[in-house]
């Protein structure tokens, strides 16, 4: 029975699917995604501001303002924190998610003290799934398996 000989260069050296995008392309995936995200994110923060009341202009300002920072912090923890070590590149997204699901907690004017709490969870939360994502995902010397 005759088989297909394997070709040189069809697949990475770890028998992971092989990349077929650029690097332009990855970084425009990375603004896009950022920039989605952030929309979502400050829409989110303005109607939790304006608790099913009419929308203002400093509602619709809180957004943006919600919106374009999330947005700007997304893509650098996207951008730099795999460049860190594993437990540092999980304690980034910790502290983002946290932070980032606090404010939004904390715009729907529940008290102080039970939003850092739920931040706080989340980020525990957060940091537990992604240090054993980071951990499983790369070698002893901290690169990337592929």
């Amino acid at each position: 029975m005759a088989q297909a000989a394997p070709t040189t260069g069809s697949r990475p050296r770890g028998g992971g699917t092989p990349d077929i995008f650029s690097a332009r392309t990855h970084t425009r995936a990375r603004v896009a995604i950022s920039v989605v995200t952030g929309l979502i994110y400050g829409d989110w923060v303005a109607a939790n501001r304006r608790s099913g009341g009419p929308i203002t202009g400093w509602n619709l300002l809180t957004g943006f303002v919600s919106a374009i920072v999330f947005a700007v912090v997304l893509w650098a923890v996207m951008t730099y924190a795999p460049r860190l070590r594993r437990e540092l590149h999980a304690v980034v997204w910790a502290a983002f998610a946290g932070i980032a699901f606090g404010f939004l907690y904390s715009s729907t004017g529940e008290a102080v003290i039970r939003s850092i709490g739920m931040a706080l969870s989340v980020a525990a939360v957060t940091l537990i799934i992604t240090f054993y994502r980071f951990y499983t995902h790369e070698d002893a010397a901290g690169h990337r398996i592929r």
